[in-house]
Protein backbone atom coordinates (compact mmCIF):
# COMPACT_ATOMS: atom_id res chain seq x y z
CA UNK A 1 0.00 0.00 0.00
CA UNK A 2 1.39 3.40 -0.99
CA UNK A 3 1.93 5.78 1.91
CA UNK A 4 1.43 9.55 2.06
CA UNK A 5 2.09 12.43 4.41
CA UNK A 6 -0.48 12.91 7.13
CA UNK A 7 -2.65 15.93 6.36
CA UNK A 8 -1.31 19.16 7.78
CA UNK A 9 2.18 17.78 8.43
CA UNK A 10 3.94 18.72 5.17
CA UNK A 11 6.94 20.97 5.77
CA UNK A 12 5.24 23.85 3.95
CA UNK A 13 2.29 23.59 6.34
CA UNK A 14 4.48 23.39 9.45
CA UNK A 15 6.71 26.27 8.37
CA UNK A 16 3.66 28.44 7.60
CA UNK A 17 2.42 27.84 11.15
CA UNK A 18 5.81 28.80 12.54
CA UNK A 19 5.95 32.02 10.52
CA UNK A 20 2.40 32.91 11.54
CA UNK A 21 3.23 32.31 15.21
CA UNK A 22 6.49 34.32 15.26
CA UNK A 23 6.80 36.40 12.05
CA UNK A 24 9.48 38.63 13.53
CA UNK A 25 11.95 35.73 13.51
CA UNK A 26 11.71 34.92 9.79
CA UNK A 27 13.14 36.78 6.82
CA UNK A 28 13.03 36.82 3.06
CA UNK A 29 13.26 33.81 0.78
CA UNK A 30 16.54 32.93 -0.90
CA UNK A 31 16.09 30.71 -3.96
CA UNK A 32 12.57 29.99 -2.78
CA UNK A 33 13.64 28.96 0.75
CA UNK A 34 12.86 31.03 3.87
CA UNK A 35 15.77 32.49 5.84
CA UNK A 36 15.79 32.72 9.61
CA UNK A 37 16.82 35.81 11.54
CA UNK A 38 19.36 35.94 14.36
CA UNK A 39 18.26 37.19 17.77
CA UNK A 40 21.02 39.66 18.60
CA UNK A 41 21.23 42.97 20.42
CA UNK A 42 17.69 42.53 21.71
CA UNK A 43 15.99 42.11 18.33
CA UNK A 44 15.54 39.74 15.41
CA UNK A 45 17.89 40.89 12.65
CA UNK A 46 18.48 39.92 9.03
CA UNK A 47 22.23 39.54 9.40
CA UNK A 48 24.50 36.69 8.43
CA UNK A 49 25.30 34.71 5.31
CA UNK A 50 22.41 32.37 4.37
CA UNK A 51 23.35 28.69 4.23
CA UNK A 52 20.93 25.89 3.29
CA UNK A 53 19.86 23.35 5.90
CA UNK A 54 18.34 19.98 4.97
CA UNK A 55 15.87 17.80 6.79
CA UNK A 56 17.07 14.24 7.42
CA UNK A 57 13.53 13.01 6.81
CA UNK A 58 13.84 13.24 3.01
CA UNK A 59 17.07 15.21 2.46
CA UNK A 60 15.36 18.31 1.06
CA UNK A 61 16.39 21.89 1.86
CA UNK A 62 13.90 23.34 4.34
CA UNK A 63 15.45 26.57 5.64
CA UNK A 64 18.41 28.92 5.33
CA UNK A 65 20.53 29.53 8.42
CA UNK A 66 22.06 33.03 8.63
CA UNK A 67 25.68 32.36 9.61
CA UNK A 68 27.15 35.20 11.60
CA UNK A 69 30.77 36.25 11.40
CA UNK A 70 32.94 36.73 14.48
CA UNK A 71 32.54 40.52 14.58
CA UNK A 72 28.74 40.27 14.64
CA UNK A 73 28.97 37.63 17.35
CA UNK A 74 31.21 39.87 19.46
CA UNK A 75 28.68 42.67 19.25
CA UNK A 76 25.93 40.23 20.26
CA UNK A 77 27.95 39.06 23.27
CA UNK A 78 28.69 42.63 24.36
CA UNK A 79 25.00 43.52 24.24
CA UNK A 80 24.10 40.34 26.13
CA UNK A 81 26.57 41.29 28.86
CA UNK A 82 24.80 44.62 29.36
CA UNK A 83 21.43 42.88 29.39
CA UNK A 84 22.84 40.43 31.94
CA UNK A 85 23.65 43.20 34.41
CA UNK A 86 20.09 44.52 34.26
CA UNK A 87 18.57 41.04 34.51
CA UNK A 88 20.78 40.06 37.46
CA UNK A 89 19.38 43.05 39.34
CA UNK A 90 15.78 42.10 38.55
CA UNK A 91 13.91 40.73 41.61
CA UNK A 92 13.41 36.97 41.60
CA UNK A 93 9.62 37.35 41.66
CA UNK A 94 9.77 39.32 38.41
CA UNK A 95 12.11 36.79 36.81
CA UNK A 96 9.73 33.99 37.75
CA UNK A 97 6.78 35.88 36.31
CA UNK A 98 8.49 36.40 32.96
CA UNK A 99 9.60 32.78 32.77
CA UNK A 100 6.00 31.77 33.56
CA UNK A 101 4.81 33.93 30.66
CA UNK A 102 7.30 32.22 28.37
CA UNK A 103 6.18 28.79 29.56
CA UNK A 104 2.56 29.68 28.86
CA UNK A 105 3.41 30.75 25.30
CA UNK A 106 5.59 27.68 24.69
CA UNK A 107 2.84 25.41 25.99
CA UNK A 108 0.32 27.02 23.63
CA UNK A 109 2.63 26.13 20.70
CA UNK A 110 3.66 22.71 22.00
CA UNK A 111 2.42 20.73 18.99
CA UNK A 112 4.05 23.12 16.54
CA UNK A 113 7.39 22.84 18.34
CA UNK A 114 7.11 19.04 18.26
CA UNK A 115 6.29 18.94 14.53
CA UNK A 116 9.29 21.16 13.84
CA UNK A 117 11.45 18.62 15.67
CA UNK A 118 9.99 15.80 13.56
CA UNK A 119 11.08 17.54 10.37
CA UNK A 120 14.32 19.10 11.54
CA UNK A 121 15.94 16.24 13.42
CA UNK A 122 13.79 13.25 12.45
CA UNK A 123 12.25 12.45 15.82
CA UNK A 124 9.06 10.36 15.66
CA UNK A 125 6.03 12.26 16.93
CA UNK A 126 5.87 10.65 20.37
CA UNK A 127 9.54 11.37 21.08
CA UNK A 128 9.30 14.90 19.70
CA UNK A 129 6.40 15.63 22.04
CA UNK A 130 8.34 14.13 24.93
CA UNK A 131 11.28 16.45 24.22
CA UNK A 132 9.04 19.51 24.39
CA UNK A 133 7.11 18.28 27.42
CA UNK A 134 10.27 17.43 29.38
CA UNK A 135 11.54 20.97 28.85
CA UNK A 136 8.33 22.65 29.97
CA UNK A 137 7.62 20.34 32.90
CA UNK A 138 11.21 20.58 34.09
CA UNK A 139 11.23 24.38 34.10
CA UNK A 140 7.92 24.43 35.95
CA UNK A 141 9.56 22.33 38.65
CA UNK A 142 12.55 24.67 38.86
CA UNK A 143 10.20 27.65 39.06
CA UNK A 144 8.67 26.12 42.18
CA UNK A 145 12.06 25.29 43.70
CA UNK A 146 14.17 28.31 42.72
CA UNK A 147 13.46 30.34 45.88
CA UNK A 148 14.84 27.52 48.02
CA UNK A 149 17.80 27.00 45.69
CA UNK A 150 18.84 30.64 45.95
CA UNK A 151 17.97 31.07 49.63
CA UNK A 152 21.57 30.68 50.81
CA UNK A 153 22.55 33.94 49.16
CA UNK A 154 23.64 32.63 45.78
CA UNK A 155 23.92 35.35 43.13
CA UNK A 156 24.00 35.33 39.31
CA UNK A 157 27.30 34.87 37.50
CA UNK A 158 29.32 37.93 36.44
CA UNK A 159 28.21 37.52 32.84
CA UNK A 160 25.76 35.65 30.58
CA UNK A 161 25.82 31.89 30.07
CA UNK A 162 26.96 30.77 26.62
CA UNK A 163 25.17 27.58 25.55
CA UNK A 164 26.63 25.42 22.78
CA UNK A 165 24.55 22.26 22.44
CA UNK A 166 24.20 19.40 19.99
CA UNK A 167 21.13 18.94 17.82
CA UNK A 168 19.50 15.93 19.43
CA UNK A 169 17.54 17.53 22.30
CA UNK A 170 16.86 21.19 21.40
CA UNK A 171 14.08 21.65 23.92
CA UNK A 172 14.65 19.30 26.87
CA UNK A 173 18.38 20.07 27.08
CA UNK A 174 19.06 23.48 25.51
CA UNK A 175 15.88 25.53 26.08
CA UNK A 176 15.34 23.86 29.45
CA UNK A 177 18.84 24.85 30.59
CA UNK A 178 18.43 28.41 29.31
CA UNK A 179 15.18 28.97 31.17
CA UNK A 180 16.70 27.70 34.43
CA UNK A 181 19.75 29.92 33.88
CA UNK A 182 17.34 32.84 33.39
CA UNK A 183 15.49 32.00 36.59
CA UNK A 184 18.82 32.11 38.41
CA UNK A 185 19.43 35.66 37.16
CA UNK A 186 21.62 35.14 34.10
CA UNK A 187 21.15 36.39 30.57
CA UNK A 188 21.61 33.57 28.06
CA UNK A 189 23.26 33.10 24.69
CA UNK A 190 22.60 30.03 22.56
CA UNK A 191 24.26 28.84 19.38
CA UNK A 192 21.92 27.17 16.90
CA UNK A 193 23.16 23.64 16.17
CA UNK A 194 24.30 23.53 12.54
CA UNK A 195 22.87 20.07 11.92
CA UNK A 196 19.27 20.55 13.03
CA UNK A 197 16.70 22.18 15.28
CA UNK A 198 17.14 25.78 14.13
CA UNK A 199 13.50 26.56 13.36
CA UNK A 200 12.21 24.98 16.59
CA UNK A 201 14.77 26.98 18.57
CA UNK A 202 13.94 30.15 16.66
CA UNK A 203 10.23 29.88 17.46
CA UNK A 204 10.98 29.03 21.10
CA UNK A 205 13.35 31.98 21.48
CA UNK A 206 10.88 34.34 19.83
CA UNK A 207 8.33 33.38 22.45
CA UNK A 208 10.92 33.77 25.20
CA UNK A 209 11.90 37.20 23.89
CA UNK A 210 8.26 38.32 23.80
CA UNK A 211 8.07 37.43 27.48
CA UNK A 212 10.88 39.90 28.16
CA UNK A 213 13.64 37.38 28.73
CA UNK A 214 17.21 38.47 27.86
CA UNK A 215 18.02 35.74 25.34
CA UNK A 216 20.38 35.77 22.35
CA UNK A 217 20.28 33.16 19.55
CA UNK A 218 23.01 33.03 16.92
CA UNK A 219 23.72 30.78 13.95
CA UNK A 220 27.13 30.06 12.52
CA UNK A 221 29.98 27.62 12.26
CA UNK A 222 32.14 26.68 15.19
CA UNK A 223 35.23 27.91 13.38
CA UNK A 224 33.71 31.41 13.22
CA UNK A 225 31.93 31.63 16.56
CA UNK A 226 33.66 29.32 19.03
CA UNK A 227 36.39 31.77 19.98
CA UNK A 228 33.79 34.42 20.79
CA UNK A 229 31.21 32.22 22.51
CA UNK A 230 33.83 30.44 24.63
CA UNK A 231 36.61 32.93 25.31
CA UNK A 232 34.96 36.37 25.23
CA UNK A 233 35.73 38.03 28.57
CA UNK A 234 32.08 39.03 29.04
CA UNK A 235 30.94 35.38 29.16
CA UNK A 236 30.19 34.20 32.70
CA UNK A 237 29.97 30.47 31.95
CA UNK A 238 30.16 28.05 29.03
CA UNK A 239 27.72 25.14 28.76
CA UNK A 240 28.58 22.57 26.09
CA UNK A 241 26.82 19.35 25.07
CA UNK A 242 28.29 17.35 22.21
CA UNK A 243 31.06 15.07 21.01
CA UNK A 244 34.47 14.61 22.56
CA UNK A 245 36.31 16.19 19.64
CA UNK A 246 34.53 19.54 19.83
CA UNK A 247 34.19 19.31 23.59
CA UNK A 248 37.93 18.83 23.89
CA UNK A 249 38.51 21.99 21.88
CA UNK A 250 36.19 23.94 24.16
CA UNK A 251 37.92 22.56 27.25
CA UNK A 252 41.35 23.42 25.82
CA UNK A 253 40.20 26.98 25.10
CA UNK A 254 39.28 27.36 28.77
CA UNK A 255 42.54 26.01 30.23
CA UNK A 256 43.99 29.44 30.95
CA UNK A 257 40.67 30.75 32.25
CA UNK A 258 38.80 30.47 35.53
CA UNK A 259 35.52 30.73 33.64
CA UNK A 260 32.71 28.53 34.99
CA UNK A 261 31.97 25.66 32.61
CA UNK A 262 30.12 22.36 32.25
CA UNK A 263 31.12 20.29 29.25
CA UNK A 264 29.09 17.14 28.61
CA UNK A 265 30.59 14.73 26.09
CA UNK A 266 29.57 11.30 24.96
CA UNK A 267 31.07 8.15 26.43
CA UNK A 268 30.77 4.51 25.44
CA UNK A 269 28.02 3.55 27.87
CA UNK A 270 27.91 -0.21 28.49
CA UNK A 271 25.58 -2.89 29.83
CA UNK A 272 27.38 -5.68 31.65
CA UNK A 273 25.65 -9.09 31.78
CA UNK A 274 26.93 -11.34 34.58
CA UNK A 275 25.26 -14.25 36.44
CA UNK A 276 21.88 -13.10 35.16
CA UNK A 277 18.58 -14.82 34.25
CA UNK A 278 15.79 -12.18 34.13
CA UNK A 279 15.67 -12.00 30.34
CA UNK A 280 12.10 -10.72 29.96
CA UNK A 281 12.93 -7.73 32.17
CA UNK A 282 16.08 -6.97 30.18
CA UNK A 283 14.23 -7.25 26.85
CA UNK A 284 11.86 -4.46 27.88
CA UNK A 285 14.74 -2.15 28.73
CA UNK A 286 16.68 -2.91 25.55
CA UNK A 287 13.72 -2.29 23.24
CA UNK A 288 13.19 1.14 24.79
CA UNK A 289 16.90 1.80 24.38
CA UNK A 290 16.49 2.04 20.59
CA UNK A 291 14.43 5.22 20.87
CA UNK A 292 15.64 7.93 18.49
CA UNK A 293 18.06 5.47 16.93
CA UNK A 294 20.32 5.68 20.00
CA UNK A 295 21.28 9.23 18.99
CA UNK A 296 21.82 10.45 22.52
CA UNK A 297 24.68 10.66 24.97
CA UNK A 298 23.06 8.22 27.40
CA UNK A 299 22.37 5.45 24.88
CA UNK A 300 23.76 1.95 25.49
CA UNK A 301 25.54 0.66 22.35
CA UNK A 302 27.87 -1.85 24.07
CA UNK A 303 26.96 -5.15 25.74
CA UNK A 304 29.61 -7.01 27.70
CA UNK A 305 28.36 -10.57 28.19
CA UNK A 306 29.62 -13.46 30.31
CA UNK A 307 30.57 -16.30 27.94
CA UNK A 308 28.30 -18.82 29.64
CA UNK A 309 25.31 -16.50 29.03
CA UNK A 310 25.90 -15.56 25.38
CA UNK A 311 23.39 -18.07 23.99
CA UNK A 312 20.62 -17.01 26.38
CA UNK A 313 21.41 -13.33 25.85
CA UNK A 314 21.15 -13.69 22.05
CA UNK A 315 17.90 -15.67 22.34
CA UNK A 316 16.44 -12.63 24.08
CA UNK A 317 18.29 -9.84 22.28
CA UNK A 318 18.03 -10.67 18.57
CA UNK A 319 14.18 -10.76 18.56
CA UNK A 320 14.24 -7.35 20.26
CA UNK A 321 16.45 -5.92 17.51
CA UNK A 322 14.27 -7.39 14.78
CA UNK A 323 11.16 -5.85 16.36
CA UNK A 324 12.50 -2.29 16.22
CA UNK A 325 10.30 0.00 14.08
CA UNK A 326 11.79 2.79 11.98
CA UNK A 327 10.93 4.81 8.88
CA UNK A 328 9.45 8.12 7.73
CA UNK A 329 7.93 9.60 10.91
CA UNK A 330 4.93 11.16 9.11
CA UNK A 331 4.08 8.50 6.50
CA UNK A 332 0.54 7.13 6.89
CA UNK A 333 -1.83 4.93 4.91
CA UNK A 334 -4.85 6.01 2.89
CA UNK A 335 -7.16 5.12 5.76
CA UNK A 336 -5.54 7.69 8.07
CA UNK A 337 -7.77 10.62 8.98
CA UNK A 338 -7.20 13.82 10.91
CA UNK A 339 -7.17 13.04 14.61
CA UNK A 340 -5.67 9.58 14.18
CA UNK A 341 -2.33 9.04 15.92
CA UNK A 342 0.82 9.61 13.91
CA UNK A 343 3.10 6.59 13.29
CA UNK A 344 4.41 4.87 16.39
CA UNK A 345 8.10 4.36 15.58
CA UNK A 346 11.22 3.77 17.63
CA UNK A 347 13.21 6.06 15.36
CA UNK A 348 13.24 7.83 12.03
CA UNK A 349 16.34 8.93 10.14
CA UNK A 350 19.74 9.68 11.59
CA UNK A 351 20.56 13.37 11.73
CA UNK A 352 22.01 13.44 8.19
CA UNK A 353 22.90 11.35 5.17
CA UNK A 354 26.57 12.04 5.97
CA UNK A 355 26.17 10.55 9.44
CA UNK A 356 24.41 7.50 8.00
CA UNK A 357 27.24 6.99 5.51
CA UNK A 358 29.83 7.36 8.26
CA UNK A 359 28.07 4.74 10.36
CA UNK A 360 27.89 2.30 7.43
CA UNK A 361 31.63 2.73 6.91
CA UNK A 362 32.37 2.07 10.59
CA UNK A 363 30.35 -1.15 10.48
CA UNK A 364 32.06 -2.30 7.28
CA UNK A 365 35.47 -1.48 8.78
CA UNK A 366 34.73 -3.54 11.89
CA UNK A 367 33.49 -6.52 9.86
CA UNK A 368 36.56 -6.42 7.61
CA UNK A 369 38.67 -6.42 10.75
CA UNK A 370 37.05 -9.56 12.12
CA UNK A 371 33.78 -8.57 13.84
CA UNK A 372 30.96 -11.07 13.37
CA UNK A 373 27.74 -9.51 11.97
CA UNK A 374 24.97 -11.12 14.02
CA UNK A 375 22.30 -8.87 12.50
CA UNK A 376 22.36 -6.34 9.66
CA UNK A 377 18.92 -4.87 9.12
CA UNK A 378 17.62 -3.59 5.79
CA UNK A 379 15.49 -0.61 4.82
CA UNK A 380 13.27 -2.92 2.77
CA UNK A 381 9.76 -3.01 4.19
CA UNK A 382 10.15 0.10 6.35
CA UNK A 383 7.41 2.75 5.92
CA UNK A 384 8.64 5.28 3.35
CA UNK A 385 6.96 7.48 0.77
CA UNK A 386 7.23 6.42 -2.84
CA UNK A 387 10.39 7.84 -4.37
CA UNK A 388 11.56 9.32 -1.08
CA UNK A 389 15.27 9.95 -0.44
CA UNK A 390 16.24 7.49 2.32
CA UNK A 391 19.95 8.29 2.50
CA UNK A 392 19.79 9.30 6.19
CA UNK A 393 18.12 6.08 7.36
CA UNK A 394 20.08 3.22 8.94
CA UNK A 395 18.60 -0.11 10.00
CA UNK A 396 19.91 -1.66 13.22
CA UNK A 397 23.13 -3.68 13.12
CA UNK A 398 24.68 -5.93 15.76
CA UNK A 399 28.35 -6.92 15.72
CA UNK A 400 30.05 -9.54 17.87
CA UNK A 401 33.63 -8.95 19.01
CA UNK A 402 34.70 -5.82 17.13
CA UNK A 403 38.49 -5.81 16.72
CA UNK A 404 40.52 -3.69 19.12
CA UNK A 405 41.64 -1.30 16.39
CA UNK A 406 38.04 -0.71 15.23
CA UNK A 407 36.53 2.71 15.84
CA UNK A 408 33.41 0.94 17.12
CA UNK A 409 35.47 -0.69 19.86
CA UNK A 410 36.40 2.55 21.58
CA UNK A 411 33.91 5.24 20.50
CA UNK A 412 30.14 5.63 20.71
CA UNK A 413 28.56 5.10 17.26
CA UNK A 414 25.66 7.52 17.89
CA UNK A 415 23.28 5.41 15.87
CA UNK A 416 21.48 2.03 15.92
CA UNK A 417 24.64 -0.09 15.94
CA UNK A 418 25.34 -2.34 18.91
CA UNK A 419 28.52 -4.23 19.71
CA UNK A 420 28.85 -7.31 21.91
CA UNK A 421 32.03 -8.24 23.77
CA UNK A 422 32.38 -11.67 25.41
CA UNK A 423 34.25 -12.03 28.72
CA UNK A 424 35.17 -14.81 31.11
CA UNK A 425 36.04 -12.99 34.33
CA UNK A 426 34.80 -9.99 36.26
CA UNK A 427 38.16 -8.29 35.65
CA UNK A 428 37.57 -8.64 31.91
CA UNK A 429 34.00 -7.40 32.38
CA UNK A 430 35.15 -4.22 34.09
CA UNK A 431 37.95 -3.60 31.60
CA UNK A 432 35.58 -3.94 28.64
CA UNK A 433 32.97 -1.69 30.23
CA UNK A 434 35.62 0.95 30.98
CA UNK A 435 37.11 0.89 27.48
CA UNK A 436 36.34 4.52 26.58
CA UNK A 437 38.04 6.40 29.45
CA UNK A 438 34.88 7.41 31.23
CA UNK A 439 31.16 7.37 30.60
CA UNK A 440 27.99 9.14 31.60
CA UNK A 441 26.05 6.00 32.50
CA UNK A 442 26.49 2.23 32.77
CA UNK A 443 24.32 -0.70 33.85
CA UNK A 444 24.86 -4.17 35.24
CA UNK A 445 22.42 -7.04 34.74
CA UNK A 446 23.06 -9.43 37.62
CA UNK A 447 20.71 -11.53 39.74
CA UNK A 448 22.83 -10.94 42.84
CA UNK A 449 22.41 -7.21 43.50
CA UNK A 450 25.11 -7.25 46.19
CA UNK A 451 27.61 -8.63 43.67
CA UNK A 452 26.48 -6.02 41.15
CA UNK A 453 26.96 -3.23 43.68
CA UNK A 454 30.53 -4.37 44.35
CA UNK A 455 31.30 -4.42 40.62
CA UNK A 456 29.69 -1.01 40.14
CA UNK A 457 32.27 0.62 42.43
CA UNK A 458 34.95 0.06 39.78
CA UNK A 459 32.96 1.30 36.79
CA UNK A 460 34.07 4.62 35.30
CA UNK A 461 30.53 5.95 34.90
CA UNK A 462 28.74 8.75 36.72
CA UNK A 463 25.58 6.70 37.20
CA UNK A 464 25.30 2.93 37.35
CA UNK A 465 22.01 1.07 37.06
CA UNK A 466 21.48 -2.35 38.63
CA UNK A 467 19.13 -4.37 36.39
CA UNK A 468 17.86 -1.14 34.84
CA UNK A 469 19.23 1.60 32.59
CA UNK A 470 20.27 4.99 33.87
CA UNK A 471 19.38 8.20 32.09
CA UNK A 472 20.32 11.86 32.24
CA UNK A 473 17.45 12.35 34.67
CA UNK A 474 15.05 15.20 35.32
CA UNK A 475 14.31 17.73 38.03
CA UNK A 476 16.30 16.99 41.20
CA UNK A 477 18.43 14.18 39.75
CA UNK A 478 22.12 15.13 39.40
CA UNK A 479 23.94 14.48 36.15
CA UNK A 480 27.59 14.38 35.16
CA UNK A 481 30.26 12.04 33.89
CA UNK A 482 33.54 10.38 34.81
CA UNK A 483 36.79 10.49 32.94
CA UNK A 484 36.79 12.24 29.58
CA UNK A 485 32.99 12.26 29.36
CA UNK A 486 32.61 15.44 31.46
CA UNK A 487 34.59 18.54 32.31
CA UNK A 488 33.62 21.14 34.89
CA UNK A 489 30.56 21.45 37.12
CA UNK A 490 27.85 18.80 37.27
CA UNK A 491 24.23 19.76 36.69
CA UNK A 492 20.69 18.64 37.54
CA UNK A 493 18.47 19.88 40.37
CA UNK A 494 20.29 22.08 42.87
CA UNK A 495 23.57 21.38 41.07
CA UNK A 496 22.39 23.13 37.89
CA UNK A 497 21.47 26.28 39.79
CA UNK A 498 24.73 26.15 41.75
CA UNK A 499 26.63 25.81 38.46
CA UNK A 500 25.18 29.09 37.15
CA UNK A 501 25.42 31.11 40.37
CA UNK A 502 28.09 32.12 42.86
CA UNK A 503 28.03 31.99 46.65
CA UNK A 504 29.19 30.02 49.65
CA UNK A 505 32.60 28.38 49.25
CA UNK A 506 31.74 27.53 45.60
CA UNK A 507 33.47 24.16 45.79
CA UNK A 508 31.09 22.66 43.28
CA UNK A 509 30.57 19.03 42.44
CA UNK A 510 32.33 18.22 39.17
CA UNK A 511 35.58 17.36 37.39
CA UNK A 512 38.08 20.18 37.67
CA UNK A 513 41.84 20.45 37.01
CA UNK A 514 42.64 20.46 40.74
CA UNK A 515 39.91 18.18 42.14
CA UNK A 516 37.02 15.81 41.41
CA UNK A 517 33.94 15.76 43.63
CA UNK A 518 30.93 13.49 43.14
CA UNK A 519 27.42 13.68 44.63
CA UNK A 520 25.38 10.65 45.57
CA UNK A 521 23.64 9.23 42.50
Amino acid sequence: MALRLAEGTAWSDVLARAVAATPEAFGADVDGVTTLHNLIEGDWRAVGRPAPACTPVDNTVIIHLPRLDADSARAAVAYAANAHRAWAATPLADRKARVADALEALTAHRDLLALLLVWEIGKPWRLACADVDRALDGVRWYSEEIDRMLADGREPLPGPVSNIASWNYPMSVLVHAELVQLLAGNAVIAKTPSQGGAVCLTVAHALMRRAGLPATLVSGGGEELSEVLVRAPEIGAVAFVGGRSNGGKVAAALLDSDKRHFIEQEGLNAWGIWNFSQWDLLATHLKKGFEYGKQRCTAYPRFVVQRDLVDEFLDMYLPVVRSVRFGHPLAVGDDWTAGDPLPELDFGPLISAAKADELHRKVDEAVRGGAVPLHRGKLTGAPFLQGQDTSAYVAPSVLLAPPGRSRLMHAEPFGPVDTIVVVDTTDELLAAMNASNGALVASLACDDTDEAAKLAVDLQAFKVGINKPRSRGDRDEPFGGRGASWKGAFVGGDLLVQAVTVGGDDRLYGNFPDYNSYPAT
